[in-house]
């Protein structure tokens, strides 16, 4: 099979987004949140979780927990115990009381709206400030890669390299899809592979995206 060119590469790509958009009009984060302090929780609790379990333990984490200070004032213990049913608890419960602390104390109990400050913040790696400043402060950063995006990206061929290696497959997208599209298209991606190109049988006969991708039928 001959080197896909990049400029056929783009124009698939555009089309692709262009047909997921009509697909999925209301794509957005599924992660319930209020506020940038809300989806930082909420993102922050999602590594390796599902966001359908994230939104069953965050109204009362809420509710109790309202500003950065009282994260930081509690004890790993309470933490913990507030957040017990989602997975890696104990870690992530250090991890949001180390991030409010240092909000607290450097950015004036506000959480930070530059990739350079988020990143700071323990726990917090360019996927977790990708999705706050996309969704939380409408800054497109770059493309959140979480796996759906990243068994995608492989199917489609929009990027060459594996799952594991988020970061590339990032830049990938990012040269295929204008900056002001880059948060949306991790939804749709998101949303498409929950619902057609699942990991073990994707639906490739129902697909918007069969003649588009060089995977259809193949997987």
């Amino acid at each position: 099979m001959p080197r896909e060119s990049k400029a056929n590469r783009t124009k698939r790509a555009l089309e692709i987004h262009k047909r997921l958009k009509k697909l999925f009009p209301d794509a957005k984060c599924s992660l319930d949140y209020r506020s940038p302090l809300e989806l930082l929780v909420a993102t922050m609790l999602s590594a390796q979780c599902s966001d359908v379990q994230v939104n069953k333990v965050t109204p009362a984490l809420f509710k109790r927990y309202t500003t950065p200070a009282k994260y930081a004032a509690a004890t790993q213990a309470a933490m913990e115990k507030a957040i017990r049913a989602i997975g890696l608890f104990r870690n992530k419960a250090k991890n949001i009381r180390g991030a409010m602390r240092m909000i607290v104390d450097e950015f004036d109990s506000r959480v930070p709206d530059t990739m350079e400050d988020l990143i700071r913040l323990p726990g917090v790696a360019r996927k977790t400030a990708n999705v706050i400043l996309g969704n939380a402060f409408g800054k497109n950063e770059g493309v959140v890669v979480d796996t759906h995006v990243g068994r995608l990206a492989g199917r489609l061929k929009l990027s060459k390299w594996p799952k594991p290696r988020a970061d590339k497959i990032e830049q990938d997208l990012m040269a295929l899809i204008p900056r002001d599209d880059w948060a949306l298209f991790s939804h749709l991606l998101v949303y498409h592979g929950r619902g057609h190109c699942t990991a073990r049988k994707p639906n490739c006969e129902d697909c918007p995206l069969t003649d588009l991708c060089p995977s259809a039928g193949k997987v």
